[in-house]
């Protein structure tokens, strides 16, 4: 069976171009679009493109929908199945209009579109929110590590920093050793010199008022970083680890090197680690941002300081720290709601008009 066609592979890779250079897609989304680029093709047989027809676009979606995993048997996840015709659709978007591709009826395109209860249900947030570390747990992992070696004192300080910087993981890979002021407590996110943030935005943080025991912790280690193995500022915050001969003649593990990470898997995997040498369950990088969302909504107490804690997160709106990692956990949630008809005598006291006045005010200015 065809598993290529030239004129495909020559319009993807202008595509899978477009998206990464015009478009400003990650990486990562662009190896996503690729992989459902990849399926489509095997559902047409590797068609040309330019002879797209919406039945092709309603028997990948019928294969998507009936696609079970071989390993649980179980189907695809509706907000995956959205995921990939979504991607496969806005493909051909790009390609309406372009030379060859001519003939194409854009109205066709219409039929990637999952029902209108399912596009719901994809868009959803779960309605049983995602386990969360808690700040307890994560110290408790912490005060577990080993710190005798270079890389032990690496991994528990990569920790640390994880919870006290609240950086996604693809930038803590990326860091170099200038971009944290341990003292001052502050962390700079600059693209301009290697750092891959999310969306390529610079910004600046300050360390989340999670505890000096661990902020002592970042601070131990860029010592260590300077002072002992004499890295330069440029040098990475985390470096790769060093592989030679061990006393055995055998490769191994033997201190630090001078290299970055090139990706983000590394730190997973050194995550996994400490968190079953504790006898937890995983929970990766990114969900110590949601435990910051979560510890946000408990300690802020003003719209300005729930401002001042989303920017920390890198982000530009509030909603998104909110709706994205502000989920109250469902225990707390039933908390909450015994504690408010504990008060039932204050709910009908009404909220006084200076009060409104004042909380549409800061919403507008925070919306200019």
């Amino acid at each position: 069976m065809k598993k290529h066609h030239p004129k495909n592979e020559r319009i993807k890779r202008d595509y899978l171009a477009w998206l990464r250079q015009a478009d400003g897609q990650s990486d990562a989304s662009v190896n996503q679009a690729a992989a459902a680029l990849a399926e489509f093709e095997r559902s047409t047989r590797h068609k040309d493109f330019a002879l797209f027809h919406r039945e092709q676009a309603m028997a990948f979606k019928r294969q998507l929908q009936d696609h079970r995993n071989a390993e649980t048997d179980k189907p695809l996840a509706t907000a995956t199945i959205h995921a990939r015709l979504m991607a496969v659709k806005k493909f051909f978007k790009f390609l309406i209009g372009r030379n060859g591709y001519r003939r194409m009826i854009a109205s066709d395109l219409e039929y990637f579109n999952l029902t209108a209860g399912d596009a719901r249900m994809a868009r959803a947030p779960r309605a049983a929110a995602r386990p969360v570390p808690s700040l307890a747990m994560i110290r408790r992992i912490v005060e577990l590590m080993p710190d005798g070696t270079d890389i032990e004192k690496r991994d528990r300080a990569l920790i640390a920093f994880a919870i006290v910087s609240g950086a996604r993981d693809n930038a803590i890979a990326s860091f170099r050793l200038k971009h944290v002021d341990a003292t001052g407590k502050a962390v700079i996110h600059e693209p301009r010199e290697g750092v891959r943030t999310k969306f390529s935005k610079s910004y600046q943080t300050a360390f989340f008022p999670v505890g000096d025991d661990l902020s002592a912790i970042v601070a131990d280690w860029t010592g260590h970083l300077a002072k002992h193995l004499l890295f330069s500022p440029d040098d990475p915050l985390f470096p790769a680890t060093a592989i030679g001969l061990d006393a055995a003649g055998s490769f191994a593990p033997i201190g630090l090197d001078r290299r970055f990470w090139s990706n983000a898997e590394p730190i997973r995997r050194i995550f996994r680690q400490a968190f079953t040498a504790a006898g937890l369950p995983y929970h990766n990088p990114h969900s110590f941002r949601s435990t910051l969302g979560a510890l946000g909504q408990t300690l802020c107490r003003t719209p300005e300081e729930m401002k001042a804690w989303s920017q920390n997160l890198g982000h530009d709106d509030v909603l998104t720290t909110l709706t994205s990692y502000g989920g109250v956990p469902v225990q707390r949630q039933a908390d909450i709601l015994k504690a408010l008809a504990r008060k039932e005598e204050d709910i009908d006291v009404p909220l006084t008009q200076a009060t409104i006045q004042r909380v549409l005010q800061h919403l507008q200015t925070t919306a200019a």
